[in-house]
């Protein structure tokens, strides 16, 4: 029986776990005990924080595993690919962890393969000299941590008074407060309506699976309050989100597995990449919306690369409309609801809620719950 090493055992990590052991692998995940509810379904758990490299990569060299995945997570990329690195197996290289999960990072290798993207600049504090690195930025612009994902201390600066004003300082704090290098990167505002692409790449070939449309709060935290796909764009459409998607996966080096590159189409109908991810989407995109709108098994998809075997493009569902929505309010609630009351035949999953106002929604890791749509 082959062995897989799956980094991490939260909600959106559940899904790989139970796809693995459904295919017949024997799993081994790793994680910090709190939280990790995917640790009652793998064959072995190790209560070992997914940051210490080390620490699992000495147990990985007595359970010698076939392969080492997860998905959703940046910070789980960090440690399957260095993973996959010492141990020989199916990954991207480390060069390519640095520059998927690193914004600063990834500008600049965006910026050196003719990928267009706005001013930019990265800041570790408030003086004055950092914050003349912004002086000649068009207004409004976007602050956040240069390594965190998640929607966490992202803000929006809409003008010169809110610089002045100090609201410019108190955003790049909270930025670098969160941030694992203590470090934020401000960049001009991109204009336009948000999406994301979700694709698959064997040995440097890349395959488009899925478009999704975001919805979220807006300024100035943007935290997605529901996905829908498809996203009902045309093939002209399509075929230039494909082009610019499958540039950044190369300009970052993502030559194995799942990819989640989210982008903006303005007014004008550019394409303008805001950030790839070396991994699947969050927010269950990846593990379940991409099955529902395409019929495609993206889990296994993850799976067979880490492997080394060619994706599986078989259809295992017939395509319906797929939508998430999160809990934000009582009125979603109620929504949801209605829903189960008029079209229980739509209801794919409603993840556990919490009680609404128990605490406040500062990011994506804070929302009250769930539900999906197949509809």
């Amino acid at each position: 029986m082959k062995k897989i090493v799956i980094i991490g055992a939260n909600n959106f990590q559940m899904p790989i776990i139970i796809k693995a052991k459904e295919l017949g692998y024997q799993t081994h995940v790793f994680a910090w005990a709190e939280g990790a509810v995917g640790a009652d379904f793998a064959d072995y758990f190790y209560p070992i924080s997914i940051v210490e490299k080390d620490k699992i990569l000495d147990k990985c060299k007595e359970i010698k595993p076939d392969a080492v995945i997860s998905v959703a997570s940046d910070l789980a990329t960090l440690t399957v690919n260095y993973l996959a690195d010492k141990l020989g197996l199916i990954g991207n290289s480390l060069e390519c962890t640095k520059l998927s999960t690193n914004k600063y990072e990834m500008r600049n290798a965006f910026l050196t393969n003719g990928i267009s993207v706005p001013k930019f600049a990265k800041v570790t504090g408030t003086g004055k000299e950092e914050i003349s690195k912004i002086s000649n930025f068009s207004m409004p612009i976007i602050v956040k941590p240069t390594d965190r994902s998640g929607s966490r201390s992202i803000n929006k600066i809409e003008n010169w008074e809110e610089v002045e004003s100090g609201k410019l300082k108190e955003a790049i704090e909270n930025a670098i407060e969160v941030s694992f290098e203590k470090m934020a990167i401000i960049e001009e505002y991109i204009d336009g309506e948000e999406f994301s692409a979700e694709s698959i790449s064997y040995n440097g070939k890349h395959t488009l699976l899925a478009i999704t449309r975001k919805r979220t709060t807006g300024a100035p935290h943007f935290i997605e309050t529901g996905h829908i796909q498809p996203a009902g764009l045309d093939l002209e459409m399509v075929e230039k989100i494909k082009k610019e998607v499958f540039a950044g996966l190369n300009s970052l080096k993502i030559t194995n597995g799942a990819s989640h590159a989210e982008f903006k189409i303005t007014p004008e109908g550019k394409v303008k990449i805001i950030e790839i991810g070396a991994r699947m989407g969050g927010d269950c995109i990846g593990s379940d919306l991409v099955k529902i709108s395409t019929g495609y098994d993206f889990l296994k998809m993850v799976i067979d690369v880490a492997l080394g075997n060619a994706p599986d493009f078989t259809k295992v569902v017939e395509p319906k409309k797929a939508v998430i929505n999160f809990i934000f309010t009582e009125s979603d609630v109620e929504e949801l609801e209605k829903v189960k009351k008029e079209h229980p035949e739509y209801i794919y999953y409603v993840s556990p809620i919490e009680k609404i106002n128990s605490h406040k929604i500062i990011d994506s890791s804070t929302r009250y719950g769930y539900y999906i749509l197949a509809i």
